[in-house]
């Protein structure tokens, strides 16, 4: 099951990455096992148990990956107005790879948020989310394959406090 769900997020890179060498059949895939190296922020909360469990899943499925962990500081830097580093930032940007674990953001301390200060420096500007059926489990509608992109740069998402006027369209 976790060969299936990291083939599903991995894509096209999956056939390079994981060992799909499966006992009844002839077939065998090449391997790469150069790791990739990824930025991990485990965020606070329940992110660093997340993020505990995240990596358990990738090492039982022999994934070639390296976590580069940087943690949510307690100061504002002031190159990007939050608590998160310019380095942390540079770290995603080299890295090309991230995962981020639930960060909380205070309300009202003056800062940007953690996730705002993520979509603006790394220009995310689509939170993709995939929904598809597992094989094996039986749910309320079979055979599901969706995927719902929403736009993160206006409204709520952009960073930009408002105030609804009546009578201002």
């Amino acid at each position: 099951m976790a060969t299936q769900l990291l083939r599903r997020v991995l894509g096209n890179r999956s056939t390079q990455i994981l060992s799909l060498t499966h006992p009844n059949s002839a077939r065998a895939f090449s391997v790469d096992t150069t790791p990739i190296t990824a930025t991990l922020f485990p965020g606070d909360g329940i992110g660093p148990e997340i993020a505990d469990s995240v990596k358990q899943v990738f090492r039982a499925a022999d994934v070639p990956i390296e976590w580069e962990e940087h943690y949510v500081g307690t100061e504002v830097d002031p190159r990007t107005q939050s608590f998160l580093t310019w380095e942390s930032l540079e770290s995603v940007r080299q890295n090309r790879v991230g995962l981020k674990g639930p960060m909380a953001t205070p309300i009202g301390k003056g800062h940007r948020s953690l996730n705002l200060t993520l979509r603006k420096e790394l220009n995310l500007y689509a939170n993709v989310r995939p929904c598809y059926s597992l094989p094996g489990y039986k749910t309320r509608y079979d055979n599901v394959d969706l995927i719902t992109i929403r736009e993160n740069t206006e409204g709520e998402y952009s960073g930009l406090e408002h105030q609804v006027v009546r009578g201002c369209g």
